[in-house]
């Protein structure tokens, strides 16, 4: 697994560089596409709104609040919590659920949708 070292706050966090290579790459085609570090994560935004993020070696994408549930129920799925307190609309997929290229390819492409309702910010 690569890693790119970023500090936040006095400490060194890391994050799977290779995992948001693969996440760049699909985005790549995207106008209004960005990317920040933010967190200790790689982020990438569409139009100002975040859509997707490599935090550690998971992937974290948007998907909005209807879709949260729904996501929750699927193997590799789990709330994204950094903090003790999930943010509702986000999930973390395990390392097992992006292994391929189609699986990653969904899990974007749902992110992308939801955040192509957003408002530009």
């Amino acid at each position: 697994m690569g890693n790119n070292e970023f500090s936040q706050a006095g400490m060194a966090m890391a994050f799977d560089s290779t995992l948001a290579e693969r996440v760049r790459d699909r985005l790549a085609s995207l106008e209004g596409v960005t990317e920040k570090k933010l967190f200790g994560c790689a982020c990438f935004l569409l139009r100002g709104n975040v859509v997707a993020g490599v935090w550690r070696h998971w992937l974290v994408v948007r998907v909005g609040r209807e879709e949260y549930e729904y996501a929750l129920r699927e193997r590799y799925v789990n709330p994204f919590d950094i903090t003790g307190k999930p943010l509702r609309g986000w999930v973390r997929i395990e390392p097992e659920g992006v292994e391929r290229d189609e699986q990653l390819d969904d899990w974007i492409g749902r992110a992308v949708r939801f955040v192509s309702t957003l408002p530009a910010a």
